[in-house]
Order: C-alpha cells, then sequence, then structure tokens
C-alpha cells in the first residue's frame, strides 16, 4: 500500500490594511502576502492544504478583511484560518461566512477538520481588545471531546498565541495566559503531534510538555531579535517566510522554513557523468 502523504503550508500574521495604506506606515503587507501566495501556488508537488494562524488584519476591519479575501481567493489549494489578537471575531466571520470551517459567531471561534489524513484542530485564542490570549472554559472542554473522538488520528492543533516563553520582553508579556490548562489536555492524547502558533513573527520552535511547537514567521514584518530586558517593541524587514508541514504515515512530521522570494538557482550538485562537480 502507498504511505500516505499530506503536506500543509503555515502563513501567519498577516496585518493586511485596507486598499494603498501602509501597515505601521512603513510595510505594504498586501504585496508582501500577494508575493507569498504566488510562491506558495508554484510549489512543486503543490501543497494539499494551506492555514492561516491569526491576524489576518491588522485592525479587524471589514475593508480589510476584503483584502485579505481577494489574495487567499488566489491559492489554488484549500484554506483555513484562525483569529489572531488582530482580527475581529464579528468582522472574521462576515468575511469567511461561506467557509465550511468559520463556525457562527460564539465566543471562540474554533473548528476541526476530518478531511485529510492528518486531523486539523484550530483554536480561538483571542481576547477581545487585549493583546495576549486566553483558551476559555468552553475551547478547553470542546478542544478535551474533540481529541476523544478520534484517539488514533494523528493530529495537530493550531492556536494563535504560543504557550511558551519566547524570551522576547514585550512578545512574552502578551502570551497565552494558560499554557498548563492545555498541556493538560495536550499530555493526555498523544496523538497531536504538533502544535502551530503565530503571533511572534519569528520562527521559533519549543516545546509544551512532551509536544513540539512552531510558530510561524510573518509574512511580512518581523518582530526584532531583542532579548534584553525592558526591549522595545519593534519591527525588523528581515526576509518574510512560511513554514511546510510534511507528514507521512511511516515517518514523523517534518518541518520545513522557507524564505519568501526569487533566488539564483538551483543548480546541480552533480555533472552529467554522476561526478560531484569541483
Amino acid at each position: 500500500m502507498a504511505d500516505t502523504q499530506f503536506t500543509l503550508v503555515q502563513i501567519s500574521d498577516l496585518h493586511i490594511k485596507a486598499a494603498g495604506q501602509l501597515t505601521y506606515k512603513v510595510v505594504d503587507t498586501y504585496h508582501a502576502l500577494q508575493q507569498v501566495t504566488e510562491q506558495i501556488n508554484r510549489m512543486v508537488p503543490a501543497a494539499d492544504a494551506v492555514v492561516i494562524t491569526g491576524d489576518l488584519t491588522d485592525f479587524g476591519r471589514d475593508d480589510e478583511y476584503r483584502q485579505v479575501r481577494q489574495l487567499l481567493d488566489t491559492l489554488q489549494m484549500p484554506w483555513f484560518a484562525i483569529p489572531g489578537n488582530h482580527d475581529d471575531r464579528q468582522a472574521f466571520c462576515r468575511a469567511f461566512a461561506d467557509k465550511s470551517w468559520c463556525p457562527v459567531p460564539t465566543p471562540a471561534l474554533n473548528w476541526v477538520n476530518d478531511d485529510y489524513p492528518l486531523r486539523l484542530i484550530g483554536l480561538d485564542s483571542s481576547i477581545p481588545g487585549k493583546p495576549g490570549g486566553r483558551l476559555d472554559t468552553q475551547t478547553l472542554l470542546w478542544l478535551e471531546q474533540v481529541l476523544q473522538q478520534a484517539p488514533d488520528k494523528p493530529t495537530m492543533v493550531m492556536l494563535h498565541h504560543p504557550p511558551f516563553v519566547s524570551g522576547i520582553g514585550h512578545m512574552d508579556r502578551q502570551r497565552l495566559e494558560n499554557p498548563d490548562e492545555l498541556q493538560k489536555i495536550i499530555s493526555r492524547h498523544p496523538q497531536v503531534i504538533r502544535l502551530l502558533c503565530g503571533h511572534v513573527h519569528r520562527y521559533m520552535v519549543s516545546t509544551l510538555g512532551n509536544t513540539l511547537v512552531c510558530t510561524a514567521p510573518g509574512t511580512s514584518h518581523q518582530v526584532a531579535p531583542d532579548f534584553s530586558a525592558g526591549g522595545a517593541a519593534c519591527f525588523v524587514l528581515e526576509p518574510a517566510g512560511f513554514l511546510v508541514h510534511r507528514w507521512q504515515a511511516s515517518q514523523p512530521l517534518v518541518t520545513h522554513y522557507l524564505p519568501v522570494g526569487n533566488y539564483p538557482g538551483p543548480w546541480p550538485f552533480y555533472d552529467e557523468n554522476g561526478q560531484l562537480i569541483d
């Protein structure tokens, strides 16, 4: 029997503004995302799905969602999204009401998708009006129930706010408030093979208990890597990027970081005789 494979692309922190506006009066997030979607569409073989781990817009306004929807609809594969602290739940639901993964507005916008060999669970960690995150009691109970329904299916859980300390002070002051409650649930369900987050605008890898956690870089600007006490909340225009999570039934999940851009190459390592080029 063929070794079942599944490829999930993760993008995050799009921060799209209304048409013609720059984010923080500096960053052209619209054209940055356009470059990302074009690069994803050029992947060979094509990805099976794309997930956006929050902050699709900068202020959660309807005109911003219209802009982001215009770009996301150019993706040639199914895509899913969860809200971040820069999103607005009501506007989010208006923008994506036709999507099967977008629930009726409730205190939290959580969803599960069972269409793939890898189960996808999206959690809403946003707190309206606040930059930090929290998984409310309803979400935690829902997550426990959903995980109990498919104990043998490999699963990835997605939320915007990372459940670990990054070392970047201003981001750590707005991280997930209750990681211990999430860890208690995840520890009971070993089918969860990865947690995917955004928010910190950098590629980071940590753990929650025994489960690996990955954060995706931003699709445009990145948070400055200032690890000093009291470091200022600043961003830098490092190359943007996204993550590619490749799973196959016979192997562990592998995560690749891909920078965004057109780079020289590819060139061969070996000549026409199979010899390493000297």
